[in-house]
């Protein structure tokens, strides 16, 4: 079983490293290609041994959901983890795409406090560009690539129950907050070497017949918590953590929990990488062991962070 996923491991990343690399200088020499390779492999292995049949949730939006060449090169990365065996579920938000068909069909975007307000109008829109439009999307490039994925929302099987969002007498419309996650159906398909692709859109408790528009971030979270993952991975458009905003070279690239508090203090930790870090602890308090932010807008990040010794982006465990 392993020499297979070995194999597996072999043609599918060389496939995807040729197709990035087709005028690179050396592509016609045979010799420094085997040993290209072999390298790859080398150091690999113990990544490959650590991550075969283990559960990784992935976090997919931001500018690698709006480009059409990064969106591939995710979707070949997950179905590069599918194949070689390892359990990849993802959850995608679209705020971009929500956007666009409001003003298309001329209704105001509104934010309070950084949260959609969602009337019952503006709900059914974002359910069918998140459960109609998007998912299905994101389904289609999966199975192009080679991969076998089903499309879900949180409504289906009861994933995602959720309870409307109140803040200081502030009214949000039909955003809610996850209060249970029934992740039967994922495992199910899981079982069966399916990827789960989970829009996140929730059904209201018992007694509430509402549909409720819920953070993409957190909701990813509680479900790697449901799964037992052992790995959330959120794709942003930063490099993670950053000591100094405008200084790429400044990322921290491994961050203990303990440690958090203190960069929120010192506000290196800020803005809007607050609510991303704090689904991170949501996760690491659940019982995953290790949760990362990493830069979607670099093609094959994921596999980057998988399966070599340098990772990218900022790891919090």
């Amino acid at each position: 079983m392993l020499k297979n996923h070995l194999r597996l491991f072999a043609d599918e990343y060389g496939e995807i490293m040729e197709n990035e690399n087709a005028k690179n200088e050396y592509q016609n020499d045979p010799r420094l290609d085997n040993e290209k390779w072999a390298s790859v492999l080398v150091e690999a292995m113990p990544y490959f041994k650590k991550w075969v049949g283990k559960t990784v949730v992935v976090k997919y939006g931001g500018n690698a959901m709006l480009n059409e060449d990064l969106k591939v090169a995710v979707m070949k990365d997950i179905v590069l983890l599918s194949t070689i065996g390892i359990r990849v579920v993802l959850v995608h938000g679209g705020g971009p795409e929500i956007n666009k068909m409001l003003d298309r069909v001329g209704k105001e975007s509104r934010f309070i406090n950084g949260l959609r307000y969602t009337d019952e109008e503006t709900m059914e829109i974002v359910e069918m560009v998140l459960s109609g439009k998007l998912n299905k999307d994101i389904v289609k490039i999966i199975l192009q690539e080679g991969g076998r994925a089903v499309g879900l929302s949180g409504v289906d099987s009861g994933l995602l129950c959720a309870k409307k969002i109140e803040k200081d007498g502030v009214d949000f419309g039909y955003v809610g907050e996850v209060t249970q996650v029934h992740p039967e159906i994922i495992i199910s398909l899981l079982q069966e070497n399916f990827i789960p692709v989970i829009s996140t859109i929730a059904s209201g408790e018992i007694g509430d017949s509402h549909f409720y528009n819920i953070n993409a971030d957190t909701a990813a979270a509680k479900i790697a918590v449901a799964l037992k993952a052992e790995k959330f991975v959120q794709l942003t458009n930063v490099p993670g953590i950053l000591k100094s905003m405008d200084d790429p070279s400044s990322l921290i690239p491994r961050i203990p929990m303990p440690n958090i508090d203190g960069l929120m203090k010192e506000g290196i930790i800020d803005g809007g990488m607050i609510p991303k870090v704090e689904c991170c602890m949501i996760a690491l308090k659940g019982g995953v062991p290790r949760t990362h932010i990493i830069d979607g807008r670099v093609p094959h990040s994921l596999l980057i962070e998988m399966f070599s010794e340098r990772g990218i982006g900022t790891m919090i465990y």
